[in-house]
């Protein structure tokens, strides 16, 4: 699979200055977690599962979560797990087409290993468990069941806990769970793709929940959670993971308290078609997404939850590496085996220095492999028109 690999050649040769590179599950974990992009939620309990992971693959999504936690009443459960090992073997069947990144999201340690087993030879289809309300505490049984799992499919599994419990919400006991996750953590490194954050539960601890109008990062609490998470787990010494985009709540069109935060700029620039793109934007609510996307990116996260379809397209447009930022990473890494040293970029625009800005280019030309890069005179505008 590829990142925008759903669009036609002469579509993806305007767009992109390098294309995204071919990727399956087997793939290096460096890769794969930052080529996660929107991670598309579902119910387990969909009548219709095996042909919506089709659909929504050939629409351009790399990698879903089947859910069996909180997208499912209580009752469902037992349904939605024989649902699962009912439906998936047919996606291994000749013909199935490309799958994307499939992962499912437990409620206990227990279904990890019973899962794994009831599945079979479908067990292949996985890359992996979600882990939810992830502590230091609960965390331990999640990661020895999936050792367990991997050991006895043969196949490779890879963990992505959700950190949303209390514990992380309140203050007295967030550096003390931090710090006791990145321990348990790193005795599994090997296994953990990628941290995810489960801002709605964080929320839920004080009563919280942000209008579409707002983003994670306007809710002081939430940003103040999301900071220390990037601060013990995100570091970029070698010690930390991808940590993935908080989920956008809303998909519907309601009526707008605030303006919308979209400025006509860029838009104006791409040309008369692009002011049709502003306006699909506006009347799905995508510019608050947009906004947070942004911000996501500001704040040293990578990728994000999506509970819509609708939500995928602006979060890869977003990750694509623009020319500039390309032009400024090659130059910072070559500076550096020079030796370093302080250079303008080559959109004069900026200073690019050596030393402090290598991990960032690291970062951004691994991007640039997953997602492309996007040529000169393309913007996110383009590149979200072409897949809306």
């Amino acid at each position: 699979m590829r990142h925008f690999g759903h669009l036609a050649d002469d579509v993806r040769s305007r767009l992109f200055l390098e294309q995204p590179a071919a990727f399956d599950r087997h793939s290096d974990s460096a890769v794969l977690s930052t080529a996660l992009g929107a991670t598309l939620y579902s119910p387990a309990t969909r009548a219709t599962l095996q042909a919506d992971i089709r659909k929504q693959a050939a629409r351009g999504v790399v990698s879903m979560v089947l859910c069996l936690e909180d997208a499912i009443a209580d009752h469902e459960v037992q349904g939605a797990e024989s649902n699962l090992v009912a439906q998936l073997p047919a996606l291994a069947a000749p013909g199935a087409g490309e799958l994307p990144l499939l992962f499912v999201r437990v409620r206990t340690a227990e279904q990890i290993t019973d899962l794994t087993r009831r599945l079979g030879p479908a067990a292949g289809l996985l890359s992996g468990y979600v882990l939810p309300k992830f502590t230091e505490e609960s965390g331990r049984s999640f990661l020895d069941a999936l050792t367990e799992a991997e050991a006895a499919s043969g196949h490779r599994l890879f963990a992505m806990p959700v950190l949303e419990s209390p514990e992380l919400a309140h203050l007295e006991t967030r550096r003390e769970q931090l710090f006791g996750i990145a321990r348990l953590l790193a005795k599994y490194r090997e296994r953990i793709l990628a941290v995810r954050l489960g801002v709605t539960d964080l929320c839920s601890a004080y009563g919280l929940r942000r209008s579409p109008d707002l983003t994670a990062y306007d809710v002081s609490l939430v940003a103040g959670v999301i900071g220390d998470v990037v601060n013990v787990l995100g570091r970029a010494d070698g010690s930390g993971y991808t940590v993935t985009g908080p989920v956008w709540e809303y998909f519907p069109v309601q009526e707008r308290m605030f303006k919308p935060q979209l400025r006509r700029t860029p838009f104006a620039e791409a040309g008369p078609p692009a002011e049709g793109v502003r306006q699909r934007i506006i009347e799905h609510d995508l510019d608050g997404l947009i906004r947070e996307i942004e911000l996501d990116r500001a704040n040293g996260l990578l990728g994000k939850t999506c509970i819509h379809p609708s939500h995928v397209p602006a979060v890869h447009a977003l990750s694509v590496v623009t020319h500039e930022e390309y032009s400024d990473a090659r130059d910072i890494l070559q500076q550096h085996q020079g030796g370093g040293g302080v250079l303008r970029s080559a959109y004069t625009n900026k200073m690019n220095e050596a030393k402090p800005h290598r991990a960032w280019a690291e970062r951004v030309l691994l991007r640039a492999e997953v997602f492309g890069v996007a040529r000169e005179d393309v913007s996110f505008v383009e590149l979200l028109g072409a897949s809306l």
